[in-house]
């Protein structure tokens, strides 16, 4: 079964992968200039627990606090090569958009839709349609446009002042780490795999001398740069490390990353979107090419997650001037036994 999340993507004559990027790039905005309004009740955010890509929009969904003005639907981790489907709601449909799979909504915005079915996707509930599936566009636009919407205390996940370096970061974060886990991963020969590798590694290195003397990427406060950092390694041990070959070390083994990692996860809004079930079975049980058996790994060891981490004495302030978000809804809650660290 082909992952939907890498669909469209292609291995070079040298065995490189390279992601297609074709995404859905319209905008829903504060003005509506695509055509598209921000307005409370009407677009529904669709993701899995299980994808890296899709967590961004959660934990940026409940640090603003915009879950009674934008619902959730959570696909099931385990998909087959048509699209993610709703195989957790009753029924197997999604109970808002009265669909079975994800695809539906794509074939009704561009029928035959020959690109990924990724999430995260929003959907126009009146008309049943994609609006977006650019992931990395949804988590910039729900701090920048929907902010009438915020919760009071809401974090400023990209500030104006810091936006130049937070892009900066975002991208070298993303080209060698957010998408060279999947480069090492995919790659089809030796050559290919080691250049992945040592670039991930180098990367790594290079974010934990960042990260050794401040608290996080870009200034004193939590920002968009850490979200999308943080989903990385939150699956690192659990699937990159061995899934996808990425075995210098584990987090674990790195101080610095490791500290950061928990200290994030142990912020509200973070750790309580991580379903560790969903993400090994959708990663060993979707990708047959890597992983034939489909046997989904009894560990790691989860229960360190909330050792201390010690990097409150570095300072900074994880949401400004703001305050935590609330414990999630009580629908949104992640069992307790797939996140199982007591």
């Amino acid at each position: 079964m082909p992952d939907t999340a890498t669909a469209g993507s292609y291995l070079s004559r040298t065995g490189e992968y390279t992601r297609d990027q074709r995404y859905l790039t319209t905008r829903i905005t504060a003005d509506g200039r695509d055509g598209f309004p921000a307005e409370p009740g009407r677009y529904r955010l669709v993701v899995s627990r299980a994808c890296p890509w899709a967590n961004r929009a959660i934990i940026v969904r409940r640090l603003l606090g915009l879950e009674k003005v934008l619902s959730m639907a959570v696909a099931g981790p385990v998909h087959d090569e048509r699209s993610w489907s709703f195989d957790l709601d009753p029924g197997g449909r999604d109970p808002v958009l009265g669909i079975e799979r994800l695809q539906d909504a794509y074939f009704a915005r561009i029928p035959g839709y020959d690109r990924g079915i990724t999430v995260p996707a929003i959907v126009d509930i009146p008309t049943g349609q994609v609006v977006t599936n650019d992931f990395a566009q949804i988590t910039l636009d729900l701090s920048t446009q929907w902010r009438p919407y915020h919760r009071t205390g809401a974090p400023d996940l990209y500030p104006e002042d810091r936006r130049t370096e937070i892009d900066e970061v975002n991208k070298v974060v993303f080209s060698d780490v957010n998408n060279g886990v999947y480069r090492c991963g995919f790659a089809s020969t030796q050559q290919a795999y080691e250049k992945a590798y040592h670039r991930l590694f180098d990367r790594l290195d290079w974010l934990s001398d960042r990260l050794e003397g401040q608290r996080y990427l870009v200034g004193e406060t939590i920002t968009e740069a850490d979200v999308r950092l943080f989903t990385t390694l939150v699956r690192f041990d659990a699937v990159y490390h061995g899934h996808f070959k990425c075995n210098r070390h584990k987090l674990a083994e790195m101080p610095v990353l490791w500290a950061y990692a928990r200290d994030l996860f142990t912020t509200p809004g973070f750790g309580d979107t991580i379903d560790f079930d969903h993400i090994k079975r959708h990663y060993y049980q979707v990708h047959r090419d890597i992983n034939p058996s489909g046997i989904v790994p009894a560990g790691p060891d989860l229960s360190g997650w909330l050792d201390p981490h010690g990097r409150d004495a570095l300072g900074g302030r994880p949401f400004g001037d703001g305050t935590p978000p609330g414990p999630p809804p009580p629908e949104e809650t992640v069992p307790p036994e797939h996140t199982p660290l007591r």
